[in-house]
This record gives structure tokens, sequence and C-alpha cells, in this order.
């Protein structure tokens, strides 16, 4: 099929100028007519090629082109952190609000864990957490006290002071 073509590579010319698209495809071979001579085949395979060619004045790639008159669209995806993982010991709260008030620590508790529940719904994730950390400990120290305290009544009511 290449009968009378021939191709001589020619000599570096610098670094290669335009995409990677244009510089990375090879030059087509023709198929030479049967009226020119070999050199005039071997100058129609060399004017072929895309850019940085000394036989035809550079045209700008296309690649490049359309590169410069594309816009990109752009999207903007607002993430807001996802609030509902933030615990806010609400009904531990409440039940040591109305049944193990030690100090009212309970109360204090329980107004964290309502301020967690408004900042939850603001959005301020930072400040939740920091509220819900607050709340849990409050509820834990009022917990252990209160327990603490009836374990003592217990042991008070089953020995009295009286034998001591």
């Amino acid at each position: 099929p290449f009968e009378g073509v021939a191709w001589t590579p020619r000599p570096p010319q610098g670094p290669p100028q335009g995409c990677f698209a244009c510089i990375a495809k090879p030059p087509a071979l023709r198929q030479a007519s049967p009226v020119l001579s070999p050199s005039s085949a071997v100058y129609l395979m060399e004017s072929k090629s895309c850019k940085g060619d000394s036989l035809r004045p550079a045209v700008p790639c296309k690649h490049s082109v359309e590169k410069k008159t594309m816009t990109n669209p752009t999207t903007v995806i607002e993430i807001y952190p996802d609030t509902t993982e933030v615990n806010d010991y609400y009904l531990w709260s409440i039940f040591n609000f109305v049944y193990l008030n030690f100090c009212c620590l309970g109360f204090i508790a329980l107004a964290y864990s309502l301020k967690v529940r408004d900042k939850k719904l603001l959005n301020d994730l930072n400040g939740a957490v920091e509220d819900a950390k607050t709340a849990r400990l409050f509820n834990i120290t009022s917990s252990a006290l209160a327990t603490f305290c009836i374990i003592l009544v217990f042991i008070f009511l089953r020995y009295p002071l009286t034998d001591y």
C-alpha cells in the first residue's frame, strides 16, 4: 500500500510546540501520485504536520483555541455539618432534674442540653459539641453524686449511728 512513498526523518527543531494531542499524532502518510517524484512525496508528507513545521506557517493549535474560548461552569454545593450526630442528653437531663437533682446539677445539665438544641438549629456544630460535653459532665456528676447519696442513706438506714 505504501509503494513509492519515502519517508525521511527531519532533524529536531527544538522543543515541540502545541498541545499534547497535536504533537503526539504522527504525520499521516500519503500515497504518492504517479506523476510526482519521490522527493516531492517527501515534501507532501512533511507538510502534513501540525505545528512547528518550517515548510508551513505555524497555525494555532485547535485544542488551545478551544481551551481559551471554553468556559468552565462551576457548581457550588453548600454542605452543612451533620448536626444530628451531636447528642444533647435531653432525656438524661430531665431525669436528673426530676429525680436526682443533687445541688441543682440536674437543672444545670438541663440548661446545657437546651443550649445544645438551640445551637443545633443554628448549625453551630462546634458550640453544640462543647455544650454537649458540658451537659454530659453535669449529668454524670449529678447521677454519680445522687447515687452515692442514695447508697449512703440505705447504709445508714440499715446500720444506724447509735450502734457505733
